[in-house]
């Protein structure tokens, strides 16, 4: 493989979180851990695979702990948890889980429309989230939604974001993860904030969650990984969007994310085995499948060694 498409992020697959938010059909338990298992298997680094949100407000995640009790300790020092509160962190702790996203958004009206609390808030209560998760032994993520723009306010300042990012109450966090949760960023202002954040916490590793609602995901994550992005998200065929966030559609494709940065694990096989995942998956859940990488993989350019034979 071409040492010039190695890429210096890792990626991370949401699938099992924000990329079954919205969707019609349930997955149970065992079928999600199947796929934890594939998808660690074929080389995926790091997955997101559950969430302790509400699940009556969001019931394909439901069974988000029962996953966790299913995996074996090496299995899930690759996997993340999305977290609100201490209380959350304890009981995925409880369950195994050692690996948190502690989620708040930029904006205090989305924060009041995902998680019910001001920014504030959510805030306020980091340290005690951190603490749980120390002395577990585990990780912490600060993940800030709506680091671009609001559904409710439009755009968001940028100084806003960064103040959130520098509060000491946050200085637990391992790393600082950027969420485009609408996907309305264009790669400028995707350079321009990485680069910021990291200048303010250089201590950390900063990500990029990005989604592909304006066509620019992939665009936005390469803009991500030269600004310094230490790892960046994606779904298995563009799943996912955000059932708090009006306009928000898929991530941006883990399989096109691969394709473009060509991490030295990621194979045509790969790419093969990876697409007959996803296509089943999402016929599975009656979902579309969004991957432009995927759709050149099943076209008929058969001299091109990325093509599905």
């Amino acid at each position: 493989m071409d040492a010039t498409f190695t890429p210096a992020a890792t990626l991370r697959d949401v699938t099992l979180r924000d990329g079954l938010q919205l969707t019609r059909g349930m997955l149970p338990t065992q079928t999600k851990v199947e796929l934890v298992r594939r998808l660690l298997a074929l080389g995926v680094p790091e997955l997101e695979i559950g969430s302790l949100a509400r699940a009556d407000l969001v019931p394909p995640l439901a069974n988000s702990l029962e996953v966790v009790e299913q995996l074996t300790p090496g299995e899930l020092e690759h996997c993340w948890l999305w977290v609100a509160t201490p209380r959350h962190v304890e009981k995925a702790i409880a369950a195994g889980a050692r690996n948190f996203q502690y989620c708040l958004s930029v904006s205090d009206a989305h924060n009041r429309a995902n998680i019910g609390r001001t920014a504030e808030d959510s805030i306020a209560a980091m340290p005690a989230a951190v603490e749980r998760t120390r002395a577990a032994g585990g990780r912490i993520q600060l993940t800030l939604a709506t680091s671009f723009t609001c559904p409710f306010e439009g755009p968001v300042d940028p100084d806003r974001v960064l103040a959130l990012a520098a509060d000491p109450r946050t200085d637990g966090a391992d790393d600082v993860v950027l969420c485009d949760t609408l996907g309305q960023a264009v790669p400028a202002q995707v350079t321009g904030l990485i680069q910021r954040v990291a200048a303010e916490t250089p201590h950390r590793r900063i990500g990029y969650h990005g989604h592909d609602t304006w066509g620019l995901g992939v665009a936005n994550t390469l803009a991500a990984i030269s600004a310094g992005a230490g790892f960046v998200d994606g779904s298995l065929g563009g799943l996912g969007g955000c059932p708090f966030a009006p306009g928000a559609s898929g991530n941006t494709s883990t399989e096109d994310i691969l394709f473009a940065t060509r991490p030295a694990w990621f194979t045509p096989a790969i790419l093969a085995e990876l697409v007959g995942t996803t296509e089943k998956l999402l016929s599975d859940l009656g979902e579309p499948n969004r991957s432009k990488t995927a759709q050149g993989a099943r076209s008929k350019a058969e001299a091109f060694e990325w093509v599905i034979r």
